[in-house]
């Protein structure tokens, strides 16, 4: 699949779930509120400009607006949905986009604050990305994101991996069979060469808990997202994977009649460098 079949494969899913979106975001709701933090901890000087990139159903947005009333906010995200819930949410005090996050719609060097949560683990070129980001940056301008990184749902990748292997052995190739979480190493080189400074990069580790597979799966199309990278497989054999995929999950993770869903985030602060000019 190619890069722009995947990007429109995201943000329809997205766009499709954007009015259930809140029920089932219980670690992105705690990620912003971490965020939230981030940024009053390393915030310099009261911003003029803030940009929210993948702005969502406007939770950051809104503490954004909260944090910096005197700010001229902007939110973007790819699903028209999502930004039309922003909208929404936010009012005509704030300047709502639908665009892409790796290619921002935006003349350089107009923000004063970058931020975004739970967004750039779905982008294909992170470094393009990092390198957008801090072409809109005045200079001095901060950058705080949060984003899933490498063990991101790592029960969940086992227990595929393993009932694959049993089922589709010598067939066929799991490979973009599941999305490919970053991990932290690989974020690091992403701000190689891009004109920041003093890059901080950090890692938690947020668990919530589900009665069984069904229902953690059905918490994840809730959201819009997807597991899979690129194309669903089909038929008995991917069904009996699946099946299989459940119980592995059960059997080894299930405690005290739930299963944990570990997620990996990953905390990036960084400053973008004065010019020589």
């Amino acid at each position: 699949m190619s890069s722009v079949e995947d990007k429109r494969r995201i943000g329809t899913g997205f766009h499709r779930h954007a009015d259930e979106y809140d029920q089932h975001t219980i670690v992105q709701k705690r990620v912003v509120k971490n965020l939230e933090q981030l940024v009053a901890n390393h915030i310099s000087s009261q911003p003029c400009r803030v940009l929210d990139i993948g702005c969502g159903t406007g939770a950051l947005t809104a503490a954004m607006q909260h944090s910096f009333p005197q700010a001229d906010i902007c939110g973007l995200d790819l699903a028209y949905n999502m930004a039309h819930r922003t909208a929404t949410r936010i009012g005509p005090r704030a300047l709502i986009a639908n665009g892409d996050a790796e290619q921002l719609p935006f003349r350089g060097g107009v923000f004063d604050l970058v931020v975004s949560a739970s967004t750039f683990q779905w982008v294909k070129q992170l470094d393009r990305c990092f390198t957008d980001c801090c072409r809109v940056l005045a200079d001095g301008g901060l950058f705080c994101t949060a984003f899933f990184g490498g063990r991101t749902l790592w029960e969940l990748h086992e227990s595929f991996d393993e009932a694959f292997s049993r089922r589709c052995a010598g067939t066929e190739s799991r490979v973009g069979r599941l999305h490919r979480f970053r991990d932290s190493q690989e974020v690091r080189r992403a701000f190689d060469n891009l004109g920041f400074e003093q890059v901080v990069v950090a890692t938690e580790t947020e668990v919530e808990y589900h009665p069984d597979v069904p229902d953690l799966l059905r918490a994840i199309k809730g959201i819009g997202a997807n597991t899979t990278a690129g194309g669903q497989g089909g038929g008995l054999g991917w069904r009996g994977v699946l099946t299989d995929m459940a119980d592995i999950y059960r059997s080894r993770y299930k405690a005290n009649d739930v299963i944990p869903a570990t997620y990996e985030v990953v905390y990036v602060v960084a400053r973008k460098a004065a010019s020589n000019s």
